[in-house]
């Protein structure tokens, strides 16, 4: 099948490969951002609805256990937090390099957990499709998927020791 030119995707004929693979430091980058988000999300939303929601006659949020799993799922959320921040700081030096693969499967495999113990705190409505920490609980599973699984970023930063 011929192709205009002007249809040309990157720089260079013949070297679409190549070209896909400078992408992957900022694909892994969009990646991790988005499980940033995600963690981000699930605690705000899980705090919003264990604020309101009442057990024993008290708000849950009242119940030590659920402070403490949230206070762990902050502290998660923050450390990815400062890591995702620093790559962003090599993105706009044009300093970005396979490194990223650490914080792709670091920032979704934490990013699993935290919806996961968010969800927990819901009780039967986490589970609900009707609830965003049901819709987000499906949607994070993925995310240790695409732009290379989390253990082919794990043999990345394996090759580097």
């Amino acid at each position: 099948m011929r192709v205009p030119r002007e249809n040309l995707l990157g720089t260079e004929e013949g070297k679409g490969f190549y070209q896909l693979m400078q992408q992957l430091p900022q694909e892994r980058m969009i990646i991790a951002l988005g499980a940033l988000a995600a963690m981000e999300r699930a605690i705000g939303l899980t705090v919003e609805y264990v604020r309101n929601r009442k057990v024993f006659g008290a708000p849950l949020l009242d119940m030590q256990n659920t402070r403490f799993k949230l206070a762990e799922c902050k502290t998660n959320a923050t450390i990815a937090r400062t890591f995702v921040n620093e790559c962003m700081g090599k993105v706009l030096r044009g300093e970005l390099d396979p490194g990223t693969a650490h914080g792709q499967w670091w920032c979704t495999q934490r990013a699993c957990e935290i919806i996961d113990e968010c969800l927990q705190l819901h009780g039967g409505y986490g589970y609900m499709m009707e609830y965003p920490i049901a819709r987000m609980y499906v949607n994070a599973r993925v995310s240790k998927i695409f732009g290379g699984s989390n253990e082919i970023m794990k043999e990345l930063i394996a090759r580097e020791l």
